[in-house]
Order: C-alpha cells, then sequence, then structure tokens
C-alpha cells in the first residue's frame, strides 16, 4: 500500500514533466541515507570508545557533543554560502568535509587518542551541517509547497533506512564483543593492555575508510551533474534575506526551539541504547547491537508510514500525537525492567521517525528570501544534540542508574507537544 503514495511524492518532486529532475532528487535523497548511516554509527561508537578508553557515561557522551556542537558552529556559514553560491555548493563543500573526516578515523585510531576521534567526528559532522543546511531545504522546493511536509519526510525515510543498516551491518564490525573488567585490564603488563586497546580502536578503520571514498565518489558525481538551484543572486533577494526578518516569523522561533529538544531527545535515547539494554535487559554486546538495528527499522518504518498518514492526517496533529505517546514511552523506559525497556525504546524510535522534517518544514514555512537564514538557524538548532546528552550522562553517573537519566527525553517530548499545540492552533485561526 505505501509504493503509490512513496511514487506519488516522488512524481510531486520532479513535478511539470520535468524529467530532468529525477537524477537531482534521487542524489539529494541518497544524502539522507549518507548522514543517516554516519549518524547511527554513533551509538556503536560510544559503547565502543567508553571500553577502549575506560570513559564514564559522561565522558563518552562527548562523542555526542562534538557532533552536535559542529552543527551549532558551522549552521551560519554553511546558510551565507548557500545565499551567495547556491545549494549546490553547499552540498560539495559538505560531503568533501564528511569523507575527509571519515578517513581520518584511520591516523586516529593508530594514534590511541581519544581526542583525534572527536577531532575527526567535529569535521565529519561540519560536513553534515553543510549537508543538512542544504538538502533539507531544497527538498522542500522541489515541488508544491502544499506537500513540502511529506515530500521532507520521504526523503528522510532513507535516513531511517540507514538507522537499521548501520547498527545491524556494520555494528558487528567495530563491536568485538570483548567486555574486560577493570581488574582484568590492570592484571595487563604495558604491552598486552596497548595490544588490546589497538586492537579495540583499529576496528572502526575499515568501515570509516570505505565510508569516506563512497561520499568522496557520491562528490564528484554531483559535481558533474547538472541540479537546479536557488541562489541569492539578485540585489533584492540578498537585502530581503536577513536574520531580523527570519526571526519575525513565530513559526521558525518556535521551530529552532521545538527542534533543539527535539535532537537532544533523539541523540540521547539512540546514544545510550546499547547501554540500556546491557544494563536492564542483561543481553550482550552484540544482542544489543542488532536491537539497536530493530530500533532503526522502526525508525525507517515511522518515516514511510508517516509519509503515508500524512495524506490523511495533517502534520501538526500528528507530531503532537506521536510526541504525547513518546512521553508514555518514556515513563515505562524508566520504570521497568528487562526487555520491556528495549522494546519501549525501539517503540519511541517509531513515533520520534517524523518529528525531525516535520518540525523542520513547519519552521521554514513562508520564509520566502529568509528560507535559507531559517535553514541555518533550525540546523543550529540541532546543538540540543550536544548539550542534552551530558544531562542524562550525568544523571546516570551520579545517581548510578542509566534509566534515571531518560527524564531529559521526555521533558524533551513535552516541549514538542507545546510546539504541535501552538502550531494547530495557529493553523486552525488562520482557517477560521
Amino acid at each position: 500500500m505505501t509504493k503509490a503514495p512513496q511514487q506519488d511524492v516522488v512524481n510531486q518532486a520532479v513535478s511539470n514533466g520535468n524529467k530532468k529532475m529525477v537524477f537531482p532528487f534521487i542524489l539529494v535523497t541518497s544524502l539522507f541515507f549518507f548522514w543517516g548511516f554516519v549518524h547511527n554509527l554513533d551509538p556503536i561508537l560510544i559503547p565502543h570508545l567508553r571500553k577502549a578508553f575506560n570513559l564514564s557515561d559522561l565522558q563518552s557522551s562527548l562523542i555526542d557533543s562534538s557532533v552536535f556542537i559542529a552543527y551549532f558552529a558551522m549552521a551560519l556559514p554553511a546558510g551565507y554560502v548557500m545565499r551567495k553560491y547556491g545549494y549546490k555548493s553547499g552540498i560539495l563543500i559538505g560531503l568533501l568535509m564528511f569523507g575527509l573526516g571519515s578517513i581520518l578515523f584511520v591516523p586516529a585510531a593508530n594514534s590511541l587518542e581519544y581526542i583525534y576521534f572527536l577531532g575527526a567526528l567535529f569535521i565529519i559532522a561540519c560536513g553534515l551541517t553543510f549537508l543538512e543546511t542544504a538538502a533539507n531545504p531544497y527538498v522542500t522546493i522541489l515541488g508544491p509547497a502544499k506537500t513540502a511536509t511529506r515530500r521532507l519526510n520521504f526523503s528522510q525515510s532513507f535516513n531511517g533506512l540507514a538507522a537499521y543498516i548501520a547498527p545491524a551491518y556494520i555494528g558487528p564490525m567495530i563491536l568485538s564483543g570483548k567486555n574486560l573488567t577493570q581488574t582484568e585490564m590492570d592484571a595487563m603488563n604495558a604491552l598486552e593492555l596497548h595490544s588490546y586497546l589497538l586492537e579495540e580502536a583499529s576496528s572502526v578503520k575499515l568501515p570509516y575508510l570505505i565510508l569516506g571514498l563512497i561520499i568522496l565518489i557520491v562528490a564528484g558525481i554531483i559535481y558533474f551533474t547538472p541540479m537546479p538551484d536557488v541562489k541569492d543572486e539578485d540585489k533584492e533577494g540578498v537585502q530581503l534575506a536577513t536574520f531580523t526578518g527570519a526571526l519575525k516569523s513565530a513559526k521558525l522561533r518556535w521551530g529552532i526551539v521545538a527542534q533543539f529538544f527535539y535532537v537532544g531527545a533523539q541523540v540521547c535515547v539512540g546514544s545510550f541504547f546499547i547501554k540500556m539494554a546491557t544494563t536492564t535487559a542483561a543481553i550482550d554486546e552484540d544482542s544489543a547491537a542488532k536491537y539497536l538495528g530493530f530500533y532503526g527499522l522502526a525508525f525507517m518504518t515511522g518515516r514511510f508510514a508517516g509519509t503515508f498518514i500524512m495524506k490523511y492526517i495533517d502534520a501538526q496533529k500528528l507530531l503532537m500525537t506521536y510526541a504525547i505517546i513518546n512521553i508514555l514511552l518514556c515513563v515505562l523506559v524508566i520504570n521497568g525492567s528487562g526487555m520491556i525497556v528495549v522494546y519501549g525504546l525501539i517503540a519511541i524510535a517509531f513515533f520520534m521517525s517524523i518529528m525531525f522534517p516535520t518540525i523542520f518544514s513547519m519552521g521554514i514555512e513562508d520564509l520566502g528570501h529568509n528560507t535559507k537564514i531559517g535553514s541555518s538557524l533550525i540546523v543550529m538548532a540541532i546543538v540540543g544534540g550536544a548539550l542534552l546528552p551530558p544531562v542524562l550522562g550525568m544523571i546516570s553517573d551520579k545517581t548510578g542508574n542509566i534509566q534515571n537519566g531518560y527524564i531529559v527525553p521526555l521533558l524533551c517530548f513535552v516541549v514538542i507537544v507545546w510546539f504541535a499545540f501552538v502550531r494547530r492552533k495557529e493553523s486552525n485561526y488562520a482557517v477560521n
């Protein structure tokens, strides 16, 4: 049943019978898969590097911080590049940084220095900032405005596909399954300890090297592909595109706040999934990684299902309903035990799936010349993924119970309910 609406979305994206738009649309949609792929390796990296470098939950959360702080630092430069040179230029810069950062995982692993991994992740994330700042609004303009939210959810569905493939198939390549206690590590001599740590760190090299080379190949394909673009080349457009003008939009202001808390919630739930599964359900890392794959599968299914459901239920109502369900699921995760916690986390992924693209498209609605600025500001809000996971990690370290930390995503979903309620109220008022 989903095949027809998916094809409908593609047809709308290449409206007016312009078949030249098909390949560019496919290329841009593929970007959603690639950045989803690398983002969904982070929950694998966190327990892996925690083990390799003997990190606390708070220290391991710096993996998320190094990634998502880049969004805050680079979103405005990315927006400037696209306003001046267009979406294609932003995409190419993003891919080059993405590819370079991935390849830098090789020397980072050889160095056995945690800070170098964080540096490589920061460079990757700088590239992803350019990609997300460009691709999200680019998809919304490739077709009728009234179906922009559905179209963006469709492209974001491939982000969900990556959320399944990365942990399910690449996770086992990275996670060794060796879990030495501190006592066992203290009993090793210097050479044995060095060999163990080098083996743990080196398992990331091949996956990230291959990913980096693929990304650079995609950059070459996009460079030689003619792609429709929208640039603020005319003086009138440049003058109209201002931060002050963009921030006059209540939709944008609310969108920034909602996206901050949504991304914080998503990263909190996903990044500590393996720790939650191994502690609350007493399963090993390899099994937890497989369940993380089901988490990604639920996320992907939710994206495709959401694209279909939005034909019949307006986006604001669906967003509010899903956020309320996730509040209840967070209560279950905090208070539950055993596999019910794992299943609860997987269910959260399904109901989280539509939130990013839905909030994004609502936030930049009716911005006109300020769309690229608005896109940059909403992408900056992704910094929530850098700031909120350490709060969860700190609560976990202080209380000695990782489940207590999930009060953080619960509160995030409360904010999203309020955002959806306000937007729905505004929409009903505009209609009346």
